[in-house]
């Protein structure tokens, strides 16, 4: 997948815009999404949208963002490439931000977990989905076309990883377990490739951190210790015998939740 100069259409009211910051932990880049009204297939030139996670601060994707008539600015999760954006796209569009975090709000209050956000035509449904990290919100569409925007939460491919202690895998469980409980909708990530439907994508998603959880407990047990006992550079090998080292860090935060949670439930 390539870096989108320009919006991808993906259906009724929705388009896509592909920040150009690809790496290993954001794959093929930061997916910005146009959320707009439902009855349009594409936004006319003055047709009001929303935009979901500007993405970094690269100049050329928010001056891509901002050729539209943008009112209102929504931010899944406070990494930066997903929020170091947001005071260009505020200059250039004048539109408000919006965050779980104040520190990430501008001209607006932050959101509220369970609130319906009606602008552009269409509403979301905010979701706190606390696990990523412990600010990670995913939006749900309403009405006769239904969305899901999963931020860092749910990726498009691989699995995410947890900036543990802020992220603990107990809440994160809690949230996959949530979202599988909405109705199978169209799921769109903030990296990776779209999904017709979730259900699929958060089964998947749940039993590879159950396989993961038996890998640590079995590593504890060759080791002959316990979760508080251990510690994660003892872990990484068995666990992740083929890792990148590039990503050796983000397995660490992973074995890290994931110790903690065999401990706070031995």
């Amino acid at each position: 997948m390539e870096h989108l100069a320009s919006p991808r259409w993906l259906g009724p009211g929705l388009g896509l815009l592909r920040a150009n910051n690809p790496s290993e932990m954001t794959l093929q880049g930061t997916n910005s999404y146009l959320v707009f009204d439902p009855a349009l297939d594409e936004p006319a030139g003055t047709s009001p949208v929303i935009v979901i996670d500007p993405g970094p601060e690269l100049e050329d994707h928010l001056q891509a963002l901002a050729r539209f008539e943008v009112c209102l600015v929504l931010a899944t999760h406070r990494h930066a490439d997903h929020t170091g954006g947001i005071n260009r796209i505020h200059e250039l569009t004048g539109a408000p931000v919006r965050a779980l975090l104040p520190a990430h709000c501008r001209d607006a209050a932050p959101l509220l977990d369970g609130e319906l956000i009606q602008a552009a035509g269409t509403s979301l449904q905010v979701l706190h989905t606390p696990g990523h990290t412990s600010d990670s919100v995913c939006l749900l569409r309403q009405g006769a076309c239904t969305n899901l925007f999963t931020g860092d939460t749910v990726l498009g491919s691989g699995t995410t990883i947890l900036e543990h202690p802020d992220g603990t895998l107990a809440d994160y469980l809690a949230s996959l377990r949530m979202l599988r409980a909405v109705p199978d909708t169209p799921l769109h990530p903030g990296h990776g490739p779209q999904h017709p439907g979730s259900h699929r994508l958060l089964d998947d998603y749940l039993a590879h951190r159950e396989q993961r959880l038996g890998q640590v407990r079995g590593a504890l047990a060759r080791l002959g210790k316990t979760a508080a006992q251990a510690a994660p550079a003892e872990l990484l090998g068995q666990v992740y015998p083929d890792i990148d080292a590039r990503l050796a860090a983000a397995a660490t935060h992973s074995l890290q939740a994931q110790l903690h949670y065999l401990e706070s439930n031995a």
